[in-house]
């Protein structure tokens, strides 16, 4: 196996193998250890799928422990980029509370398991495969990603630093992807929603709705030559970021050299394709990210750097306060058209039951 560090391709069986390795010599041993299980993007994928420099492998960890400890993120190891979080064991208590969550259900609709010392992920994962493709419940999910819309849109704190107000529109305005993606049962992804978003409603005939959410994000009229300027921007602002991080924060492990394939060179490969519009999700926030970074950890870095961020959310439309509260406003009237077109896929999709 060539190593993915050095931008070579890897077979996923192989860096499953690996992540399961971790797993064993660096989770297990913890007596508040409860199970571990593959999520986010390769879930489904066969063993023989490649696993280019630009995606890790997510693994979360369930813990007893009342508060988990803080996520490890993204690490390299042997060769392999992981992702390491951990859960809290109480979340997966309730078979029906995961069938109806939108961000856990999708990791037990096959056998992503590692390790399952108690037993209860293999009968969680039984009971989830069985009904996730049921009406309801694939309702159910959908509802849940339009709520976490709506209350992160209402709780955006005026008050807070301007990147943070950023982050606090941008991630909820992004799940609107995963509304439709959710009611076509496929993977709510993180970094490449927009892009899979787009061909959802394409398999579904909704097309025509996909200029809607890049207006949301503000973006459809932008080139690919403005956002490639965007991008050589936040090159600069990661590195020098990555440089100074000191302060812990949950996404600390998004602004590190390891993770630079898949938020620099990973947003590269999509403008170079010609799909520039579905860059522009990643590169927004983790232009917010490095100045959340910077505001703590090096402040004249951060006042230094800020007119590239500035630059680049503007051509979002977004300059103000004002701004953001407008557009998750918009993002909010939006909802109604939004839930129509996922229902019209549930209804459209064959692999959905009564």
């Amino acid at each position: 196996m060539r190593s993915s560090a050095g931008g070579c391709v890897v077979k996923l069986g192989a860096g499953r193998s690996i992540a399961a390795e971790w797993v064993a010599r660096h989770a297990r041993s913890d007596v508040v250890f409860r199970g571990a299980y593959f999520s986010g993007s390769t879930v489904g994928l066969p063993d023989d799928a490649e696993l280019p420099p630009s995606s890790d492998i997510d693994i979360v960890v369930i813990t007893a422990a009342d508060a988990p400890p803080a996520k490890p993120g993204k690490l390299r190891y042997r060769d392999t980029l992981l992702e390491v979080s951990y859960l809290p064991w109480s979340q997966l208590v309730s078979a029906d509370d995961v069938l109806a969550s939108y961000h856990l259900a999708g990791s037990f609709r096959t056998d992503a398991i590692i390790d399952d010392p108690t037993g209860h992920l293999r009968t969680l994962q039984a009971h989830v495969a069985g009904r996730f493709a049921a009406r309801p419940w694939v309702r159910r999910r959908c509802q849940d990603a339009r709520r976490r819309i709506e209350t992160r849109l209402a709780s955006i704190d005026a008050s807070a630093p301007f990147h943070e107000q950023v982050l606090s529109w941008l991630f909820p305005t992004g799940v609107t992807t995963h509304v439709l993606l959710v009611a076509a049962l496929r993977n709510p992804t993180v970094r490449l929603r927009y892009l899979a978003a787009r061909e959802v409603l394409t398999d579904y005939g909704h097309l025509g709705r996909y200029p809607e959410l890049l207006d949301l994000l503000g973006c459809r009229n932008l080139s690919a030559r403005r956002i490639q300027h965007h991008l050589r921007e936040l090159t600069t602002v990661f590195d020098a970021t990555a440089e100074v991080a000191t302060t812990p924060f949950l996404f600390s492990s998004d602004i590190t050299p390891p993770a630079r394939p898949i938020a620099i060179n990973g947003s590269q490969e999509l403008i170079d394709r010609g799909d520039h519009h579905e860059a522009v999700f990643w590169i927004i926030a983790t232009f917010a990210r490095c100045h959340t970074i910077l505001a703590a950890d090096a402040p004249e870095l951060h006042r230094a750097l800020a007119p590239a961020f500035h630059a680049a959310v503007d051509d979002l439309g977004i300059s103000s306060t004002e701004d953001i509260l407008h557009r998750a406003g918009e993002v909010t009237r939006f909802l109604p058209r939004l839930w129509q077109t996922a229902e019209e896929i549930m209804a459209s999709n064959p692999e959905i039951g009564g």
